[in-house]
């Protein structure tokens, strides 16, 4: 008979994200899917029935309190996450929370406390820091290959694309695309960048287009409680930080804009070379006097979203089982969730913000 341990997993939200989060555990070897909580009972049971879950729960408290769970993913609304993370994090769980961590400081600092506290093993979901090509090029950028990173740009700019449902529901979502998919951009050049101490930020956001309901002819992901009745979030935002060490990042992301087509680049520049990431990995250098663009020959050119999130989940069973320090931790979360916040602020007082 096998002794091998084995991580019990919890999974709380059974939404679109959920089934990525779900898929990867199937496949580790180290991880058995135990439970799954949904308000949605019949969506539960669904997802129990294709991942053969032992448990179903409404309530996520009681699915805590049951001891075979280890562990937790927590896949839901936004504004829900310190709640439901500060409450794993008590019960004695490990917790892989999915980004932003929180939609304020004072619940990020309140999650950073209980992780404290509880020792247990919490990893913030930003999954693009799992990327293959990402880690690549950290290797590079730890050899000194780029000398120092100074500048960053990224956008996802999207002419349709508003999820609709809790995504455009500020009191869910704590906004729109900036808290959605800025998230992983800044997080991405900041990463990347040494992670240097933010010291102020100047941001705008918009909301001049709606959420173009009435557009026909083109498709776009819709969130699993997909309404065009509310949208009460930004369909654009931008904004530049500034960083202690003066470096400095320039991002813009959108639901929705009057452009040609979407558009998506995440690219850095340093002293010795540069690089972009999106929409493919590539890496200028210098070399005897002469610009060399170079192409890195990977598996993928560029992010390879559904091996990150399988990277992602082997690195936080790994860290649960033997006490690794994770990628992402709690703390990271927090200067983020500082970063985003200060954005909004900025766009409301119509000035910079100081962050020191």
């Amino acid at each position: 008979m096998s002794t091998k341990q084995m991580l019990h997993i919890g999974m709380i939200g059974t939404g679109s994200i959920s089934d990525l989060h779900m898929r990867c555990y199937a496949k580790n070897e180290d991880a058995v899917i135990y439970a799954i909580c949904d308000l949605n009972e019949e969506r539960a049971k669904a997802a129990a029935q294709k991942y053969d879950a032992q448990s179903v729960y409404t309530n996520y408290r009681e699915m805590l309190e049951d001891p075979h769970v280890d562990a937790v993913s927590i896949c839901t609304w936004n504004n829900t996450h310190a709640e439901f993370a500060i409450a794993a994090l008590e019960a004695g769980k490990h917790v892989l929370l999915e980004k932003p961590v929180a939609t304020n400081v004072e619940d990020a600092l309140r999650i950073e406390e209980a992780v404290k506290k509880s020792g247990r093993t919490f990893v913030v979901g930003f999954v693009r820091r799992y990327d293959n090509n990402m880690q690549m090029l950290r290797r590079f950028i730890d050899a000194g290959e780029f000398g120092e990173l100074y500048y960053a740009k990224a956008s996802i700019l999207r002419r349709l694309g508003n999820p609709g449902g809790w995504f455009a529901d500020k009191a869910r979502s704590g906004g729109g695309p900036l808290i959605d998919l800025g998230v992983h951009i800044i997080d991405q050049c900041w990463y990347l960048m040494g992670r240097p101490k933010p010291v102020s930020v100047s941001g705008n956001t918009y909301r001049k287009l709606g959420n173009r309901a009435n557009v026909e002819h083109l498709s776009f992901y819709k969130a699993a409680d997909y309404s065009a009745a509310i949208n009460n979030v930004e369909d654009m935002a931008n904004a530049l930080i500034r960083f202690e060490n003066g470096a400095s990042l320039a991002v813009d992301v959108s639901f929705t804009l009057h452009a040609r087509e979407d558009e998506s680049f995440v690219k850095l520049y340093g002293e010795r070379g540069g690089f972009e990431l999106e929409p493919k990995t590539l890496i200028v250098s210098e070399k005897h006097d002469t610009i060399m663009n170079i192409e890195p020959q990977t598996d993928h050119s560029g992010l390879d979203i559904h091996g990150a999130f399988q990277n992602q989940i082997d690195h936080f069973v790994e860290c649960c089982l033997n006490g690794m320090p994770p990628i992402s931790p709690i703390a990271d979360g927090v200067t983020s969730t500082r970063m985003l916040c200060a954005i909004y602020e900025s766009a409301e007082k119509g000035q910079e913000v100081r962050l020191d």
